[in-house]
Parts: structure tokens; C-alpha cells; sequence
């Protein structure tokens, strides 16, 4: 039997024993690209000096009856699975931050090697990523890591469940088995992990050197498996990028409620889990929750607040690299002006209490600490609010509760003249926003990264993968020929700027973003 994948749709040719299906034609499989996995046999391709092996499951379909339930093993193949096109997208709305899908048939990775990497030899590190996008966006295909894979590294893209079918709790959904109801897509990333760990070797790799990181929703994935019981074992160091967004997430109880909503919305007033199941995918987009998707404390795969598992150190025990961007929000306040909600000096602290969730007393107090004087625009001082509260403290936060613990290297991405990833331009500039430092990391194949890097920054882009890639290796992001990398405590609070011309490290971080007194209004 041999498995083709091509343009998304698996064709299946049986050759039966004794006929002229016997001698039908095979694809010409170069040496040294096939490689047994655990699941069965597969075949990439090379460009340049990257062997790919894409769209190899690691699931099974969770479709039908597996709608909304952990993930299944997937079915074992024989013969040779092509593996030289990506798997289909999992559903999601059209978006600048992914592209449309309606297939839930999705829980697929993609391993790219070196060219000249010997298959089996099972030494290389690992590194793993999670995509970025709300929870609701986003998908594997758009993060080229050929750069990344030229400093010796196995690179792992996966993709994962998302919106509603990745996130919904509700009462009726709950596994008898043992399985919870919601986090779908975290209980998806662990199945991925394991797949690293039992077939990652084949490739190459080494299984007990693999690091776990991803940006934005991808970057709160990792913090959540960091505290994750399930994710225990799986991975030996993780990068965190703009992902400590969220880490008070909301109990079971709470995200049912809204899981019951989304049910009476989309047709299920009977709140059974066969009409849920039973939903046209069309259906689910059009009433998921458009504001995107957290995790919640379901009592197995997330059993205490972020916040808290760090602060006690009940969490998984590994090295890490946290960060945030200097102007993290200017992206989410630019939105706000593309949708006709510009921040003037008349709304600016209505809008500081609505998205802050603060009371009048509050927004005027922040209203005081932030004056529109000491900015150019309304728009600008409201990101620089919403950063230091939402992204900049609660990433110094995580530092100083995990740096009792484990080793922690803090960075902050800087280079306010990053190339802009999304179209138009607003009445600000966007700075070092959120995802402006993905571009110095991997190639992006989406049509929305239009950005070119000058010199220096393609300077700076090859000192942080080489961070990024010594710290896979060995737990130490010290590059050759780059400024130092101390490691953060809270003692000394030591945060590299990454920037051109040259990176440096401060000390200063805590007072810039203002984080004693959030600490005050919290």
C-alpha cells in the first residue's frame, strides 16, 4: 500500500497481490530521504542545504466522534507516505495572521534536518515550535527555520487545534475515560512532543535534547506546558517569545459557562454533546469567540494558575529564555485604527479602563502616570500602557518566580525600525511590536511579511539564532562574537536589549516598564 499526500488530500493505492496493480508506478525516492517512523515510512524532499519531511501526522483526525476529544493514535501505514507537501491548515477564519481553513482533519508536523545530516545518527538538538495567533489563527507552514537548521539543529513546526474545536470547555464534552473537557489544542502539542520523542531519532535528533518554543499564543503554549503535569519529560529547555500574556487563566467552571453560550448560540440549546458534534464547521467559525482562545485550569492538563505553579516552583523543571518586545502593543492598538477606534486624548483613559478591565479611580491614577504630554500620539501612550501592564510586567513576573528555580535568561526584543509584518501603515510608528522579532528568526512565507532587514539587522537576526540554537544545544544562549548573556536573578535583573547596531545588557527593565507601580494598582 503506498500513502501519497498531495494538494492536502491522502490517495491511497492498494496493489493487489498477484495483478497489474503489483507493477504501478512508484515516485522516485532519493537516497537518504526516507525514513521509518514508529507510524511508518516516509519521504521528503531537499532545498538547498534543508532536507524537509512535511505534512506527517502525528494524530489521528479528530473528527466525527473524536470531535473534541483528546488525540487518538494515528492509523499505521505501510509502504512509503510522500511526505513533501504540508498537511491541511486547521480550521480557522480568514485573517492577516493565517489563512482560512475548514478542515479538521489537521494534526500534522513538518521535521527539517540538515542536507548532509546522517538519517538515524539521533545527536542533533531538537527544537520545537508552536505558532502564534490568539489560539484562533496561525499554522505551521508559514515558518521557514532553514536558517535555524543551518547551526545544527532539527527544527519541529506543528500544527494544533484552535478557536472552538481547540478550546472549548463544556459540561457535555467531558471525557469519562479520563479525558477533560477543553485544551484540546495544549493536549494536541503534547501529542506532538511525544511523537518527537519516539520518532525524532529516526531523523536524527536526539530525544533527550529537545527545546520547546513559540511566540505569542504559541510563547503562553510553552508556559503552559512548562507547568503542565502531561508535558513532564518532553522537553529539556524552552523559549518563550511574548507569551506571558495570560498567567491567571480562568477555572473549568468559567470557561463552561461560556461553553454553554457558544452552545445555545450555535444551535445546541439542548447542550448535548452529539448536536455540538454534529455542527457544520461553518457553524463553529461563525459563533467561536472572534477575541481568540486561553487555556483554562481543566484539573489535568493545567491544574493551578500559571502564576502560582511558578511562584511555588511546581512546574517542569528546565532552563529557560523569556522575553517581550519593547512596544509589544502598537500592533493591537494599530488594529484598533484600522477598524475605526482611534485612540484620541478624549477616549484615552475610557479605553485604559475598558481593556485593563479598571475601575474610574484606577484609569484616572494611570491617566496621571502615563500623560498624553510625555507622548507623541493618544496611540502611543496607550500602547505603552497596555505593554508595561500586559506583556512587559508579567513577563518579569515569570523571570523572577522561575529564576529561583532554574536557570532563566531574559531578553527584550528592541529594534524599533523593524520591518512592519502587516499592511497599511497606521499614524504611528509600529516599533518593535509583537511578532516583529519572528522575521529575525525564521523565514515567513505568508504574503502579509513584507519586511526586508538591512545589514545590521540581518546582523542582529544571526546573533539571535545563534542564541537561540547554542541554547538548544546546551542550555546556554552565549553566541560567539556577541555581547554576553548573564543570566537573570532577582538580584541583578539582568535583561539583554536585543538591537542594532549592537545588543547590550540592562538592568533597568522593571523601572522602564513602570512594573511597581502596576504592582500597586493590582
Amino acid at each position: 500500500m503506498l500513502y501519497i499526500l498531495t494538494a492536502g488530500v491522502l490517495i491511497v493505492t492498494v496493489a493487489a497481490c498477484g495483478s497489474d496493480a503489483a507493477s504501478a508506478p512508484v515516485p522516485a525516492l532519493r537516497a537518504g530521504l526516507t525514513v521509518s517512523t514508529l507510524d511508518g515510512s516516509v519521504h521528503g524532499r531537499t532545498l538547498g542545504a534543508t532536507s524537509q519531511f512535511l505534512g506527517i501526522p502525528y494524530a489521528a483526525p479528530p473528527v466525527g466522534q473524536l470531535r473534541w476529544k483528546s488525540p487518538q493514535p494515528v492509523a499505521h501505514w505501510t509502504g512509503v507516505r510522500m511526505a513533501t507537501r504540508f498537511g491541511p491548515n486547521c480550521a480557522q477564519p480568514a485573517s492577516n495572521f493565517g489563512l482560512s481553513s475548514t478542515s479538521e482533519n489537521c494534526l500534522y508536523l513538518n521535521v527539517y534536518t540538515p542536507a548532509d545530516n546522517k538519517v538515524g545518527s539521533g545527536k542533533l538538538p531538537v527544537m520545537v515550535w508552536i505558532h502564534g495567533g490568539v489560539f484562533i489563527w496561525g499554522e505551521s507552514n508559514d515558518y521557514n527555520p532553514s536558517q535555524l537548521v543551518k547551526n545544527g539543529v532539527i527544527v519541529v513546526t506543528l500544527n494544533y487545534r484552535l478557536g472552538a474545536l481547540g478550546f472549548l470547555a463544556h459540561p457535555a464534552l467531558t471525557d469519562h475515560s479520563g479525558g477533560p473537557s477543553g485544551n484540546y489544542g495544549l493536549m494536541d502539542q503534547q501529542a506532538a512532543l511525544r511523537w518527537v520523542q519516539h520518532n525524532v531519532a529516526a531523523f536524527g535528533g536526539n530525544p533527550h535534547n529537545v527545546t520547546l518554543f513559540g511566540e505569542s499564543s504559541g510563547g503562553l503554549s510553552v508556559l503552559s506546558q512548562l507547568a503542565s503535569p502531561g508535558a513532564h519529560g518532553l522537553f529539556e529547555r524552552v523559549i518563550v517569545e511574548s507569551g506571558a500574556y495570560t498567567l491567571n487563566p480562568v477555572s473549568l467552571a468559567t470557561a463552561e459557562v461560556a461553553g454553554q453560550a457558544f452552545a445555545t448560540s450555535a444551535g445546541c440549546p439542548d447542550q448535548t454533546a452529539s448536536c455540538l458534534r454534529s455542527l457544520p464547521i461553518s457553524t463553529i467559525l461563525k459563533d467561536q469567540d472572534s477575541a481568540g482562545y486561553r487555556p483554562d485550569i481543566d484539573g489535568q492538563v493545567l491544574t493551578d494558575s500559571l502564576q502560582r505553579s511558578f511562584a511555588t516552583g511546581a512546574f517542569n523543571h528546565v532552563p529557560i529564555i523569556n522575553g517581550s518586545n519593547l512596544d509589544e502593543r502598537r500592533l493591537f492598538v494599530a488594529i484598533d485604527e484600522l477598524v475605526g477606534l482611534p485612540i484620541t486624548s478624549a477616549n484615552y483613559q475610557s479605553m485604559i479602563q475598558s481593556s485593563e478591565q479598571l475601575s474610574v479611580a484606577q484609569s484616572a491614577e494611570v491617566v496621571t502616570h502615563y500623560p498624553l504630554s510625555s507622548y507623541p500620539s493618544p496611540a502611543v501612550a496607550l500602547a505603552a500602557v497596555q505593554t508595561d501592564v500586559s506583556f512587559a510586567c508579567l513577563a518579569l513576573n515569570v523571570d523572577t518566580s522561575a529564576s529561583k528555580y532554574v536557570p532563566t535568561y531574559s531578553y527584550e526584543f528592541a529594534d524599533q525600525n523593524a520591518p512592519e509584518r502587516y499592511e497599511p501603515p497606521v499614524s504611528f510608528p509600529y516599533g518593535a511590536a509583537h511578532e516583529s522579532e519572528v522575521q529575525y528568526l525564521f523565514g515567513l512565507s505568508n504574503t502579509h511579511y513584507p519586511g526586508v532587514l538591512s545589514p545590521q539587522q540581518e546582523a542582529l537576526a544571526t546573533s539571535m539564532r545563534r542564541s537561540w540554537t547554542n541554547f538548544a544545544t546546551d542550555g546556554n544562549p552565549a553566541s560567539s562574537g556577541a555581547v554576553a548573556w548573564p543570566r537573570f536573578t532577582g538580584v541583578t535583573q539582568d535583561v539583554l536589549s536585543l538591537n542594532t547596531p549592537s545588543s547590550s545588557v540592562e538592568n533597568n527593565f522593571a523601572s522602564a516598564h513602570q512594573c511597581a507601580f502596576w504592582d500597586g494598582i493590582n
